[in-house]
This record gives C-alpha cells, sequence and structure tokens, in this order.
C-alpha cells in the first residue's frame, strides 16, 4: 500500500483580457479496490462563477467549470491523495479457456466489448495489423499473457520517446512509421494493435510516479500520463504501458478510461479571441508518496 499524492498546475497565458467559455477537468481519479480516493481539491483562479459535478459515459468524473471574469491569465491547480495498491502481472488470473491465444469473449460481453474490439483508424494496408501478428507463434501456441507483454515490451524498447505539444495524437499508422511518439501515441499504437488481433482495449490517462524523476528512465512524468488496457477473462481490464514497459499498475495513478484519448482531454476549454491573443501554457505535474 502506497499513499500517492498529486499537485496539478496548468496555466494558460494570453496577451490581452480575454473571456472564457466551458471547461472541463478530469483529475479525479476512479475509486476502485487498487486506488482508493482520501482527499481531491480543485482550485481556479480567476474564481469561477460555478462548477457542476458529472459523470461521463464512461463513469469518468467531470468537472464543468463556468468562468464569469476576463483575465489574462487562467489557472487551474488541482490536488489528489489517495491509496494505492500496486497489481503486478504475476497476480493476473486469466480464464483457463483464454490463457492461449486466439480465444473468444463470453456472448455475454461481446456487445459491451464490441466498440472497444473494433478499430478505429484508417489502416488499409493492415501496416498495424501485420506488425502485431508477428508476436504471435506460428505453427504453435501463443500464450495470452506473453503476447501483450511482449507486444508492450516491444514498443518500450523499440520506438523512442518524445514529448509533444501539439494537441490530439498520431495515427497508429504515424507512430509506427515514425518509430516515436508521445506516451499518449503509444498508448494508441498499442489499443489498436491488439484491437488488429480481436481483443478488446481502452484508453486510460492519469499520473505516472517516478521515484527520482531527476535521470530516471522513468518516461511521461512531470506532465499527465497515458496507457492502455486490455480485457481478458479472468483477470478483467489489464493495465499496460508501453510507454515505460510495466505491466499492472505499478506506480500508474488511474484518473479516466475512454474508447478513444479523444474522449479522455485532462483539461479542455474556450476562450474569446484569436490565435494571436494566446501567449502560452504551462503545466506542472509532481507525484509524490507519503
Amino acid at each position: 500500500m502506497t499513499i500517492f499524492s498529486v499537485r496539478h498546475v496548468t496555466s494558460y497565458r494570453y496577451f490581452r483580457e480575454v473571456a472564457f467559455g466551458e471547461h472541463r477537468v478530469m483529475f479525479r481519479p476512479r475509486d476502485s479496490f487498487d486506488q482508493r480516493l482520501i482527499d481531491a481539491s480543485l482550485t481556479i483562479d480567476p474564481e469561477p462563477h460555478r462548477v457542476r459535478w458529472i459523470h461521463d459515459a464512461f463513469g469518468n468524473c467531470v468537472a464543468l467549470v463556468d468562468i464569469a471574469s476576463s483575465a489574462r491569465e487562467l489557472r487551474f491547480e488541482t490536488r489528489i491523495t489517495l491509496d494505492h495498491t500496486p497489481q503486478l502481472a504475476l497476480d493476473f488470473q486469466i480464464d483457463s479457456a483464454a490463457l492461449t491465444y486466439p480465444f473468444s469473449y463470453n456472448t455475454d460481453e461481446v456487445p459491451d466489448l464490441a466498440p472497444v474490439i473494433q478499430r478505429h483508424y484508417p489502416d488499409s494496408n493492415d501496416e498495424i495489423g501485420r506488425w502485431a501478428r508477428q508476436f504471435v507463434r506460428c505453427g504453435q501456441s501463443t500464450e495470452t499473457g506473453r503476447l501483450l507483454m511482449t507486444l508492450c515490451y516491444a514498443i518500450s524498447e523499440s520506438f523512442s520517446y518524445r514529448r509533444r505539444l501539439e494537441h490530439g495524437t498520431q495515427t497508429p499508422v504515424q507512430t509506427l512509421s515514425l518509430r516515436s511518439g508521445s506516451c499518449r501515441d503509444f498508448a494508441l499504437l498499442m489499443m489498436e494493435a491488439v484491437r488488429s488481433l480481436g481483443l478488446a482495449a481502452r484508453f486510460v490517462t492519469g499520473y505516472i510516479y517516478v521515484a527520482d524523476r531527476d535521470g530516471s528512465t522513468t518516461l511521461g512524468g512531470g506532465s499527465t500520463h497515458a496507457w492502455c488496457q486490455v480485457y481478458l477473462p479472468g483477470a478483467g481490464w489489464t493495465e499496460f504501458d508501453p510507454t515505460n514497459g510495466i505491466v499492472g499498475n505499478r506506480d500508474l495513478v488511474r484518473v479516466a478510461v475512454a474508447r478513444d484519448p479523444r474522449q479522455a482531454v485532462p483539461l479542455s476549454g474556450s476562450y474569446d479571441g484569436g490565435l494571436a491573443d494566446f501567449d502560452g501554457m504551462t503545466v506542472q505535474v509532481n507525484v509524490t508518496t507519503q
């Protein structure tokens, strides 16, 4: 059991005072058996007119923020404290019928899993599928767990991490071609590779704990982090972090899950002005233990 504390600050700066539209904030972790929320706070400057909480289509907590004041800077600071219990790869209990690939999902689960089994991005030459199938043994059984771990480690070891400031994600085909990307790009690549094998996968956004940030080989810290989950009968939704080669939830703080990265943006909103009015933004994330 570990107590994690997360401080996440995002500041938007403008060359003149601007008015703000509604902002959506995803920062409150999902309570579960492996992570229990102890405390959470949200501070916004200028002071918001109203903060309204909802659950989205995936059960994630979302804060909808209305800001009445105009300003040259908009600052969000979130703080969370949670009790985190690591779940290691060796602890996963996959049903015997799914221990080897390929396998079939339970017919009762197929309608619910279908949207995250279906591939979402164009791949006319099936480049992602061909890349994923190289990890499937020819002429002999392939252990499901080993297949997924090998795929995860292949991205971690063979692709170059590159923090990108641009909005959105690269397409999986782009990431495969470039052999580089951000944590969101790697998560999406693994999701589409897994889907090409007929398995269910979904996107996860959250935070990663880095024991020694300076000189650490664990990438993606200092900002929000992203990885994916694969649904395995008997084990359920299982975490795979292809950026760092982590299987299981070790050091990962899960905030939101979604079918596609576009549905799990940690902070989004609008302002009344043009591109020339925007001066820049800074993001700082600190994950510590107590």
